[in-house]
């Protein structure tokens, strides 16, 4: 063989040897994609591997039955006490003068609200002065009866007829009294029109109870009438929260059981805990519109933190049960829903979706979604919730 044969040989071989080299990257690098894609795959976005240094940070338990008592959440309101509410009005047909209170004005017993001018009152101020001088005369005549008595001019039939007359005149006198008070006269203004025949020109609008005016329903010039509710005050050192049960439930509450009110106005931490009460009315009718039954309890005011309208929740609490529970730090909020960790090996968990009652002492009751014996993480969720979002990001 040649030389030029040769060199061409040697040629053609070590072109095979790139070629072969060349095939071989190829495969590997179209094989790499490949190999991630199917790691990728592989990765479920509910389970989250923590590395063995953040193992500690995590602790998990059994999942066991626990007495727990069966909780109902009813939406609910706050409204003023109504046996601690009054009505006021005017006692006679007239014109509002003057207006002396406002909504949210706290007011005492007895203080005047309002002012109104009326024909009737004069009408009733001028009977009372007839009965008031019909009562001195009267009173005159048994004193003369009496001295004639003693002078043996007239008989103890005539002193005993005017006698009578005068205790007529006297309760006639009590009764337009009585009427003047109720028009809203004061204990002054009679004894001044007693004394000095002063026509009062105004019948007062008073408070009948100590309380704040919720509701004020008059203005200067308007003319009132007997009946017309002007002003309404509530006293409201206690209140009550009033909600409404759907009707499948109405069985399950009774009087006197337990409730906790929970108010999101008033932002209680968790050492004031929350308002205490027990259920003092459960309706006997539902209604119509939203097939739910009236519930009321009534709670302590004093500090006047609760408001009339404010939204409040009903936490009734029934029976203690035993049922797989759950702590409540064990409980994790994804998507509207309640989920809780499951421990599948070590260091390896899966955020698992369930089903779970109301809260009660720190437990929540497995309603779906767990049984008794499945390690979960009692502590550390929140955390290990995190840790799964920032895995699943890189």
């Amino acid at each position: 063989m040649s030389s030029h044969q040769n060199s061409l040989a040697m040629a053609l071989a070590l072109a095979g040897l790139l070629t072969l080299s060349a095939c071989g990257k190829n495969e590997k690098s179209a094989a790499a994609p490949v190999a991630a894609a199917e790691a990728k795959a592989e990765l479920d976005p509910m389970e989250v591997v923590v590395p063995a240094a953040m193992a500690g940070n995590f602790r998990t338990a059994p999942v066991v039955a626990a007495d727990v008592a069966a909780v109902q959440e009813v939406a609910g309101r706050i409204e003023a006490n109504e046996r601690k509410v009054t009505r006021i009005g005017a006692a006679v047909t007239g014109r509002v003068t003057e207006v002396l209170a406002e909504t949210g004005d706290r007011v005492r017993h007895g203080q005047v609200l309002a002012r109104v001018a009326s024909p009737e009152l004069t009408t009733a101020q001028l009977a009372y002065m007839r009965a008031s001088a019909n009562a001195t005369l009267a009173e005159r005549s048994v004193e003369r009866a009496r001295q004639l008595i003693a002078a043996d001019v007239i008989g103890s039939a005539e002193l005993q007829r005017r006698e009578s007359e005068v205790q007529i005149a006297r309760a006639e006198l009590r009764a337009a009294g009585d009427q003047l008070r109720l028009m809203g006269l004061s204990g002054d203004a009679l004894d001044r029109l007693r004394g000095q025949g002063h026509v009062a020109p105004h019948a007062a609008i008073t408070a009948s109870s100590a309380g704040i005016v919720i509701e004020r329903q008059v203005s200067q010039g308007q003319v009132a009438q007997p009946g017309d509710p002007l002003f309404t005050v509530a006293d409201l050192s206690n209140v009550w929260v009033v909600g409404a049960l759907p009707e499948q439930m109405a069985r399950s509450v009774q009087t006197g059981q337990s409730v906790q009110v929970d108010v999101p106005a008033l932002g209680l931490t968790a050492e004031e805990g929350p308002i205490s009460g027990k259920i003092i009315y459960v309706g006997d009718t539902v209604s119509a519109d939203t097939r739910t039954v009236t519930i009321r309890t009534q709670v302590d005011n004093r500090d006047l933190a609760l408001k009339p309208q404010m939204l409040a929740t009903m936490k009734i609490q029934g029976a203690s049960q035993k049922t797989p529970a759950v702590p409540v730090a064990a409980v994790v909020r994804e998507n509207d829903k309640d989920h809780v960790y499951v421990k599948k090996s070590e260091n390896h968990y899966r955020l698992t979706p369930v089903e779970l009652g109301v809260a009660s002492s720190g437990l929540r009751p497995v309603l779906k979604g767990l049984e008794e014996g499945v390690q979960i993480v009692v502590e550390g969720a929140f955390h290990l919730n995190n840790e799964r979002k920032r895995a699943e990001l890189e």
